[in-house]
This record gives structure tokens, C-alpha cells and sequence, in this order.
């Protein structure tokens, strides 16, 4: 299967007339992501099919697959090629709250950018795989009922009456065993299935071999939406909490952008804005030195009767005791650097937003974070009025230390 790889918000070039037709129906028909809003995966303009802020995969032909990577500015010529823009995505990727369990080693993630993209994704529930194999399958008893020509467990008399009245050499009996077929299991046995008719990769197809004889002695699943439903992670089974995000995403595609539709094609398909956020959150979270909270502390805009209405959620709080020192917000845009345009394409809605925080939270310094462009590599500040200023900031995603670091500075700085 060939790749067509394209960034973000470019044109789709010229692909077979079923090809297109497929694409076209998939930006026409209302996409639902899974948070329940509609969203365009690729749209229809000026005459060609464009990809949106939506990275990932779409399947649009048994021999095509659509690439769509993200518009990071990485230096040099091109992004070092495609390579360097799929390692930068997985370095986003592996923060993002959908797979936030999973984990992506920093040596596999050097490897992936060589990776076709579905490889890449099989690679890394494979890996997920041999590490839980190594720590052992759970098991649990389960009560087992069969017509055995030996006796085990307990017989059971009226099933047994009922089925052995003529052959008196057998025994109908119930009895416990300890055993690895359970929904869990189940469903990793039915992924590595699925994976072993897909999968090209040599290195792919061995991981599966070797993995299918580990789980031999588990069937696969009947009824998987059922076993997804019923997939306890108990105490013993923590190592599970790494494997199972992989299995509903190839399987199910679960915590994705989940579509509506008729639209019957495969995609994984991930949010920037998401991926984008949590990424900048983790990275405050390793580097900043201080408290971190997202998506809080959850304050009320206005009172009514008593009441709190429109609870106010930043993307990201630094915490000093327990009130924030500086509230930030991360957002997946492109800004401008032109010298005859102050404004660099920020939203004027965002700016309300950041004010209103500022002055909630009554914190001296707030801040938009940025992806760092090549048009967009300089702090810019702003001040809203002697007690409350704005810093725009490029964040550069393949340093993300660095760009901690250099913002909690800026923003210490004012606020001293």
C-alpha cells in the first residue's frame, strides 16, 4: 500500500477518481469526533480536497493510504523531510490524553520516523505486548463444565443423568480452573489476529508470530464490543493499563476522532489542538518546577442567586501554595511576524479570554503559547494595564525543556 503524505491544511494532490470521491464524501458527510462535536476531517474549497488540523491516517483506497502530518517547523530544509516530522509527532503523541497510559520509549520513537505510519502504530502496540507477555498473563478461576471419560471437580447429577444415561464410561462434572481466557486477553488475541493479516513490516509480522503462540491457549474474541465492556483492570493487572489504549485504537478506534456516517473507510485521526495542549502541559509538568494543573482550579465567571455559573477551565495553572502565579493557554496556530501587522494573527477572542483569567485568578502574568514557526521564533509581550501583562510565546516542540525554562523565566521576571 503507498503513502500520499501532506501537512496540514494543504491541498490533497490529484489521486484516482475513487480516491477522490471517497475523500469528498468523508468532507461532506457531518463528522462526529469523541467529544460529541462535529468536526471536517479534510474539507471541499477553491475546487480541491484540503486536510484540516486532523493528523494521522485515512485509508482512501485497498492500495492508498492518506498521510496527513503536522505543520511543525523543525529548521533546516523541508523539516529534514518527513522523517523528522513524524518523530516530532510522536514525541507529541505520546502525551496526548488518549493514549496517556501507553507508553512510547524514546529508542522506538527514533525508529518509527523510518515507519510506514500503520507500521508505526502496530510497532508500538506490539512492543506494549511483548512487555506484558514478559510480566505474565492475568489469569483468574473460572467454573468450567464438561463430560470428561474421567472424573474432575464434582459430577454434576442432572446434566450428567441427562447425558450419560447410555455411555456410563463418561462423566458430566464441574470444576475450577486457572485460567487466561478472559475478556482482556481476549481482545489482545483478536488485535494480534487482526494485526497478522495487515501487518507487512518483517519486523511487524515477527512480533505477531511469536505473540500469537504466547496467547495459543486463549480464543479470540466472539464478541469484542462486549469484552471491551467487561475488561476489568483490577489490582493484579496494572500492566494491562499500557496495552489496552493500543487495543481500542486499532481495534475499536476509541478516544480518536470517532466518526459518524456511512464513511466505512480506516482512520486514525488525531486532534492538534488536543495533542498540542497536552503536550505543553506535560512538558510544564517535567520542567517547570512548579505545581501543575490543567484544566483547573475551576472558578465561576459570574454568581447568581447564590450560584456558580460559567466555570472558568485554563489550559494550564502554575501553582504557588494553592493559587495560581500564572495562567497559560496553548494553542495549535501559526502566528505571523510581520513588522506592519502588531496583532501577528492573534484572535482577539483569545486575548478576552486570557483577560478575564488574569484578572479572576489576579495573577500578574498570563500567557498564549504557540508552536514556534519560522515566522513566529520571538517572544512577543503585551500589557493589558499596570497590574496584568500578556506574553506570546513560540514553543518549540523538539525542545521542549528549552522552552519551558525560557517561558517560566519571562514570566518570573515580570511578575518581580
Amino acid at each position: 500500500m503507498s503513502e500520499t503524505v501532506v501537512r496540514e491544511h494543504q491541498r490533497i494532490p490529484i489521486l484516482e477518481p475513487k480516491e477522490v470521491e471517497a475523500l469528498r464524501r468523508l468532507a461532506l458527510e457531518e463528522q462526529k469526533d469523541a467529544s460529541g462535536n462535529y468536526r471536517r476531517v479534510v474539507s471541499v474549497r477553491r475546487g480541491g480536497i484540503y486536510a484540516t488540523n486532523y493528523v494521522g491516517i485515512v485509508e482512501v483506497s485497498r492500495k492508498r493510504t492518506l498521510v496527513v502530518l503536522p505543520k511543525v517547523d523543525l529548521g533546516g530544509d523541508n523539516d529534514a523531510g518527513n522523517e523528522g516530522t513524524k518523530k516530532a509527532f510522536f514525541e507529541m503523541l505520546r502525551d496526548w490524553r488518549g493514549l496517556r497510559e501507553a507508553r512510547f520509549p524514546e529508542a522506538a520513537i527514533g525508529d518509527l520516523k523510518r515507519f510506514e505510519m500503520w507500521e508505526a502504530f502496530y510497532f508500538l502496540f506490539l512492543q506494549s505486548v511483548v512487555r506484558l507477555a514478559q510480566r505474565g498473563l492475568a489469569r483468574r478461576y473460572r467454573t468450567v463444565e464438561k463430560n470428561l471419560p474421567f472424573l474432575r471437580g464434582r459430577i454434576r447429577f442432572p446434566e450428567h443423568l441427562r447425558q450419560n444415561a447410555v455411555n456410563q464410561a463418561r462423566f458430566f462434572v464441574g470444576y475450577d480452573e486457572f485460567s487466561a481466557d478472559r475478556p482482556a486477553n481476549r481482545l489482545i488475541r483478536t488485535t494480534l489476529d487482526l494485526l497478522a493479516v495487515r501487518a507487512r513490516r518483517p519486523r511487524n509480522q515477527q512480533l505477531i508470530h511469536g505473540l500469537r503462540v504466547v496467547f495459543a491457549d486463549i480464543p479470540p474474541s466472539p464478541h469484542p464490543a462486549v469484552d471491551w465492556d467487561r475488561r476489568l483492570v483490577d489490582r493484579s493487572m496494572r500492566h494491562y493499563n499500557e496495552v489496552l489504549p493500543w487495543v481500542g485504537l486499532l481495534l475499536f478506534h476509541r478516544g480518536l476522532a470517532t466518526f459518524a456516517g456511512d464513511y466505512r473507510n480506516r482512520a486514525l485521526l488525531f486532534p492538534m489542538e488536543e495533542v498540542f495542549e497536552d503536550f505543553v502541559t506535560a512538558s510544564f509538568r517535567r520542567y517547570a518546577g512548579y505545581p501543575v494543573r490543567s484544566q483547573s482550579p475551576r472558578w465561576p465567571l459570574v454568581a447568581e442567586e447564590g450560584k456558580d455559573l460559567f466555570l472558568m477551565k485554563p489550559d494550564i495553572a502554575l501553582m504557588s501554595a494553592d493559587r495560581p502565579a500564572f495562567i497559560l493557554d496553548a494553542k495549535w496556530k501559526r502566528l505571523e511576524a510581520r513588522v506592519d501587522n502588531p496583532k501577528r494573527g492573534i484572535a482577539q477572542s483569545d486575548l478576552y479570554q486570557l483577560f478575564a483569567y488574569g484578572k479572576k485568578y489576579k495573577v500578574p502574568k498570563v500567557a498564549l503559547i504557540y508552536p514556534r514557526s519560522e515566522k513566529f521564533r520571538s517572544p512577543a509581550g503585551y500589557r493589558f494595564d499596570s497590574k496584568l501583562s500578556l506574553v506570546c510565546f513560540p514553543f518549540d516542540v523538539m525542545k521542549p525543556k528549552e522552552s519551558v525554562g525560557e517561558l517560566v523565566r519571562l514570566l518570573e521576571e515580570q511578575a518581580a
